[in-house]
């Protein structure tokens, strides 16, 4: 929480909600922020904040540790500019057409899943559903928050983070994220599923 003798206070903020495609939630802010004259010569590495990216800025415990196996930051700051922020619901792999990347049906009627085809087709429909809401303005990299629920840790979280890491290059542009294992998911097919906040310039 920001308090008014740290960061400064809010002023004129206005904020109206639209509810946008099914699996979306999109709200708009138009902040004013008034900053401290203490603060206005404070170094992005003082504050442990990195060069603003799409999704704002980074925030860094040790910003000069090498990056590490999985690649996002203790936490990010949204641009300080008009934007949208759009709530992205939990999506899988599956294709607006049907099809199930990474899924092979056997002839037992189970399921066989690579962890790493269905993480990357989870990105890319997370891709395609924040640039389907924005007219093409804003896409994955505009992520400031993002869940990952996996069903198996020990096999499938090695491999969803090298799909994680071929997106996100460095913590620096990544989205503030947590990795959850569950016992199940919606679909029998599903061993991945994302939940994202993501914010885009208007």
């Amino acid at each position: 929480m920001r308090r008014q003798g740290d960061w400064g206070s809010f002023k004129n903020i206005k904020e109206t909600h639209q509810t946008c495609l099914p699996r979306l939630v999109i709200k708009r802010y138009h902040h004013h922020y008034l900053f401290p004259n203490n603060h206005r010569n404070l170094q992005a590495s003082q504050l442990h904040l990195v060069t603003m990216s799409p999704n704002g800025q980074a925030y860094l415990i040790k910003p000069d540790a090498p990056e590490g196996v999985t690649r996002f930051p203790q936490a990010r700051l949204p641009p300080l500019s008009n934007h949208c922020t759009i709530y992205v619901s939990g999506t899988a792999c599956c294709r607006p057409d049907g099809t199930w990347p990474g899924v092979t049906e056997n002839s037992d009627g189970t399921f066989t899943a690579d962890i790493r085809k269905q993480t990357a087709a989870v990105l890319e429909n997370v891709d395609n559903i924040i640039k389907g809401a924005t007219d093409g303005k804003g896409g994955i990299h505009n992520l400031i928050d993002a869940v990952v629920y996996i069903l198996d840790m020990e096999s499938q979280y090695a491999g969803m983070n090298e799909e994680w890491n071929k997106v996100f290059k460095s913590r620096d542009s990544a989205p503030a994220r947590a990795t959850i294992g569950v016992r199940e998911l919606p679909d029998p097919r599903m061993i991945v599923e994302v939940k994202a906040v993501a914010v885009v310039d208007i």
